[in-house]
Order: structure tokens, then sequence, then C-alpha cells
């Protein structure tokens, strides 16, 4: 029994768990600026399939880990405006939008590979060139914690400063008090001389930079090579952090973890014999979890708060007024 806990349980549990996690923290460090903006941006799911499957694409094209990365960005950008263009300036309904760009995604990712490229389920080829890995010196000598913490893709590492850098952002600069406002005070923005609408656009052109940076993580940084629904529900699993992390960069950070441990943990338990059906359903019933989480202590946030105000009431009701 102790054999099969320490199996389970080993070094390579906490490395999968990093690496699951990484594309959906970046994807979801994407989804919090269009969460604070206002947009609830159920897209991210195929725009993180359409950087992965162009970085691979470029990568090929170039023999160039590097071009895939900055053609999965650029294209990220013009998902971006795609979807804002539609959401923001057309007045379009968000989720029909975000579940068509998710269709389209999927349809034309297949579309391409197997029409342009020749490829059927899985692209493979020498000439798709990886990330790097990076090594860092000293922690990686340290026992247990160096091989955990060392040797994994350099987009590991950035959506960790990622994570600092877009809290800065949203809470210590002025574009990210702007972009905040539009999401909850459009009125009073665009009384102060800055317009919402510029700044839903640049949290969509964001959150398309940030999955772009997911999806080549998945193909490049992951795998080196692209599966037909490579992304496998991560943009949805990186919306569901952000609601859960109430979209705040640390909390969102770690939901994404937890969904990346589980998903780690579920792959493990099938070296002991869970049938892999279920194991595989691990991470999105933690989803499920979280949301029914949210939403009753979101009515349990709300029934507290209407208590305190009809007690407020009743205290102002009860005050004695000073007669003249």
């Amino acid at each position: 029994m102790w054999d099969q806990i320490a199996a389970i349980f080993s070094i390579g549990l906490f490395q999968n768990t990093i690496r699951n996690a990484t594309p959906v923290i970046l994807a979801a460090l994407g989804g919090l600026f269009t969460e604070h903006a206002g947009i609830m941006n159920i897209g991210m799911e195929g725009m993180i399939l359409t950087g992965a499957f162009v970085a691979v694409a470029f990568s090929f094209m170039f023999v160039s880990a590097p071009m895939g990365v900055l053609a999965a960005v650029l294209v990220g950008i013009l998902i971006g405006l795609f979807f804002a263009l539609f959401v923001v300036k057309l007045k379009s309904d968000e989720f029909i939008i975000g579940m068509t760009l998710n269709t389209f995604a999927a349809g034309l990712t297949v579309f391409i590979l197997r029409n342009v490229y020749g490829q059927v389920g899985t692209w493979v080829s020498e000439s798709i060139k990886g990330l790097p890995v990076v090594e860092i010196p000293l922690i990686k000598e340290i026992p247990f914690i160096g091989p955990i913490l060392s040797g994994h893709s350099i987009f590991v590492y950035l959506s960790w400063l990622l994570v600092f850098a877009v809290w800065i952002f949203l809470y210590r600069t002025p574009y990210g008090f702007w972009m905040r406002a539009a999401g909850e005070h459009p009125e009073a923005l665009e009384t102060a001389g800055v317009s919402p609408v510029k700044m839903k656009f640049l949290a969509s052109i964001l959150c398309g930079i940030f999955c772009g940076f997911a999806g080549a993580h998945l193909s490049l940084g992951y795998l080196n090579c692209f599966t037909e629904g490579m992304s496998a529900n991560r943009g949805f699993i990186a919306f569901a952090c952000v609601i859960f992390g109430m979209a705040n960069p640390p909390k969102v950070f770690g939901a994404a973890i937890l969904f990346g441990f589980l998903q780690a943990l579920g792959l493990r338990l099938q070296s002991v014999g869970v049938p892999s059906d279920l194991t595989a359903a691990v991470p999105y019933l933690a989803t499920v979890l979280m949301l029914v989480y949210i939403t009753v202590t979101g009515i349990s946030r709300k029934k507290k708060r209407a208590k305190k105000e009809a007690m407020q009431e009743d205290l102002s009701d009860a005050v004695p007024v000073d007669q003249p």
C-alpha cells in the first residue's frame, strides 16, 4: 500500500502539476483582463487551440520555435480584435460569439491540418522545433525540489512572473484602474474622458495574447506536436479559475495549480488500476464543484448583505428624533 502511495506522490506528480497548470495559468491571466472589463469571454478555448496550431505551423515552416510563438501571439491579437469587434462594438451576445469562436477554431484547425498538411489526428515532425528547456543553476541540485522546479519550458517561469506583472498592471497603474472602471462604472470612466470601449478592446487583445502564449506552450513547450482538439477544454477551465479566484491574479494562480494537480493526480491513479475514464473526469468534477461553491457563497454573501442593510434601516428608524 505504501509503495503505491509513494508511486503516486512522486516527483513526476509535481512535475506534471506544473506542466499541466501552465497553459491554464496563462489563459486565466488573459481572462482576468476581459473579466475586469465586464466581458464574459468563453472564447478562450478557441484562442488557445488556434494559438497551438499556428505555433506548430510556423515552427514547422521556419524551423524556429520563436517564430511559432510570435505567430501565436499575432493570431491571438487578431482573434481578440475580432471578439471585441462583435461583442463591444456591434453589441453581439458574448456567449454566442464565444461559442462560435470555439466551434470555428476546432473546425478550421482540423480542416487545415488534414487538407493542407495531410495529417490526421496528430502532427509530429522533426521540423517542429520546441521551446528550449530552462535549467536553473543551484536550484536544480537540490534533492526533490530541484527536479520539480527546474527543467521546464520558459513559459512555466514566465507564467509565474506574469502573475505579479498582471497584479501590478491591474491595481497599480492607471490603465489597470481604467480597465476595471470600464467593467464596473463605464459611465463614470467616460465622464473622466477615457473611452470604456477602448479599454474593453485592450482587454480583449491582452486576453488573445495570453491565450496565444498558452497555446504555444501546449504545442511547443509541452508536447512538440499538434493534436486535434489539443486545448482539451482548458479555456473553459481557465474561465472557471477566473471566477473561482474572483479575478484576483494570485487566487487565480492557485486555482490553476489546483487543476494541474488534480489532472496530474488522475494520470498517476491510472498506474494503480483506477479506470482512465474515471481519472480523466476528476479535474472537470473539481471545476463543477468550484462553480457550485462560488454560486452558494455568492448567494450567502447577498443574503448577509441584505440582512445587514435591513438591520441598518431598522436602527435608523429606531433612533429618536429630537423635538424642537
